[in-house]
């Protein structure tokens, strides 16, 4: 009865840690994956507004439509690349989340 009750305190207690740094890891990765997007967000807004500059001194129209058209896929190619830096992020963020309870779920008896 006693090893019993000492088995189960500490399945609770390695659930605990395992916990812990799960929550350490979601902690981490939000904190990296919002600077991400701040980061991204801002250099965004820069960009645009330096193209408004440009399309407000274009003497034609055909240069306001090269800026314009330039404009359009950088910030395209942009939200590609950031896209996929974000779904890179998140699936380190799962993996890393999941991390702590590998041990743990290898460790428990399977029914």
């Amino acid at each position: 009865m006693m090893k019993n009750f000492e088995d189960m305190q500490k399945m609770s207690k390695d659930s605990m840690d395992a916990t812990m740094k799960s929550f350490g890891s979601l902690s981490k990765a939000t904190q990296a994956i919002a600077a991400e997007l701040a980061d991204y967000s801002k250099k965004s807004f820069e960009d645009g507004s330096k193209v408004m500059e440009k399309l407000l001194g274009a003497k034609s129209l055909d240069k306001a439509i090269e800026i314009q058209t330039d404009y359009a896929r950088s910030a395209y190619e942009g939200f590609v690349a950031e896209a996929t830096k974000i779904g890179e992020l998140y699936a380190d963020f799962a993996k890393e989340t999941y991390k702590p309870f590998e041990a743990y779920m290898k460790a428990a008896p399977a029914k």
